[in-house]
């Protein structure tokens, strides 16, 4: 089995690594500026998607613009955020080098979309897959490639610990060799619930004392998250942004969410901002917390309710996820002011960061790999995979760090 990695190789984003030239596991972008996509577009039998977030579905739709259209196998909540994304992508991007698809490729996903669930083994391009729950988000799954020979386990992005929104990931698979994530490699997250009380004690605080918060979060599963932690703590919050449609699609499939009540109680307890005549501005002189996209103030409703809100100090903005360099989100937490909207604004209002990440820490990933201490592990979806395969070696491991491009025989 030869394994070559076309993106994600020493570094976070447009993942992609294509086996035996014939099964390609995951085609994702890198919302740079502009937007970076794998370093080359293959023609696979088949494709494998670990799960539905735009660094690893984003170029999707481009592997459907011939006349060769592989089927695309992957979970049904995957599916359908797959095409939530590429619309989106279109939205922003469409007509432009920016965009490396149609609306054309993308309603041809539907026809060559096939879906399957947890540890359902299935044919493709002569290979046997199965899906195994991740705990990232829904529908996000460890892919386990078997030739007869060989057996690869994909891990795609993970967590070990339970969210509110799905239950960690305890699936451990034999595999002759594993292909692990290690975006938090050097990271120890906080305990779930401290870091959810201090939220919670925060907020509460701010909406007594007469302010608004601001929640930017990513619309699949940060959204989902906090608008469950909002109806656990009875806080009123307004929901805005694609996580709507998100949260709608994913009561479509309560069997890949920990409490699918939970989750429609959560949504009843929110109101859902509709965006006409004005009423995101009437929000903003409301005492509740709004959750909208995007996380890292790169578009979406946020341009409207940063400015808002941005110059009483007893408001707050509460990221609630990494932000990447160069964002305006990043910008804002190391500055005090960011760009929306092609304007610099200074912001007085509060602004605090908290890490509700669903991936596993080091902690967790080292947790995950002690069930494959004696198999190959090589280390992907990071921006500091050597460093962290030469820790793995001291600790016993064989361990590498493929770079972008590179071909590995198995």
């Amino acid at each position: 089995m030869d394994i070559r990695f076309l993106g994600g190789a020493r570094e976070v984003g447009r993942s992609a690594i294509l086996v035996d030239d014939s099964l390609l596991l995951d085609f994702g972008m890198l919302t740079a500026t502009p937007p970076q996509f794998p370093i080359e577009t293959p023609s696979p039998d088949a494709v494998v998607v670990s799960h539905g977030h735009l660094d690893h579905v984003g170029t999707l739709p481009a592997l459907l613009s011939g006349r060769d259209r592989p089927a695309i196998h992957w979970t049904p909540p995957t599916a359908e955020l797959a095409g939530t994304l590429a619309r989106d992508t279109l939205k922003l991007h469409g007509g432009t080098l920016q965009c490396p698809f149609t609306e054309t490729d993308v309603g041809r996903m539907t026809q060559v979309s096939e879906t399957h669930g947890y540890c359902e083994p299935f044919e493709t391009a002569g290979y046997e897959i199965t899906f195994y729950s991740a705990g990232h988000i829904p529908g996000s799954a460890h892919v386990l490639v078997d030739d007869g020979d060989t057996r690869l386990l994909y891990t795609g992005d993970f967590h070990t610990d339970d969210q509110r929104l799905v239950s960690g990931t305890t699936a451990r698979p034999d595999a002759d060799v594993v292909l692990c994530e290690s975006t938090y490699s050097d990271v120890d997250h906080d305990e779930r619930d401290i870091l959810e009380e201090r939220f919670v004690e925060s907020v509460e605080t701010t909406l007594w004392q007469g302010g608004t918060v601001v929640v930017p979060a990513f619309a699949i599963g940060r959204t989902q998250e906090m608008l469950l932690i909002c109806a656990a703590h009875d806080i009123p919050c307004y929901v805005d942004g694609m996580g709507k449609e998100v949260t709608r699609m994913l009561l479509r499939h309560p069997e890949f969410v920990r409490d699918a009540e939970a989750l429609r109680r959560a949504k009843s307890h929110a109101r859902f901002v509709t965006g006409r005549d004005g009423q995101r501005t009437r929000i903003t002189d409301q005492k509740a917390v709004i959750i909208t996209t995007s996380g890292m103030l790169s578009g979406g409703p946020a341009m409207t309710y940063i400015p808002e809100i941005r110059s009483n100090p007893t408001n707050k903005i509460t990221m609630t996820g990494y932000q990447v360099e160069g964002t305006p989100g990043r910008e804002l937490i190391e500055t005090g002011s960011a760009e929306l909207d092609g304007r610099i604004m200074p912001v007085s209002a509060q602004v605090e960061q908290y890490d509700f990440s669903a991936h596993a820490d080091q902690g967790g990933l080292r947790e995950f790999l002690q069930s494959y201490r004696d198999v190959p592990v090589l280390i992907n979806h990071g921006d500091r995979c050597e460093v962290f395969a030469a820790e793995l070696q001291d600790e016993g491991i064989e361990a590498s760090a493929p770079t972008l491009g590179e071909t590995i025989e198995l």
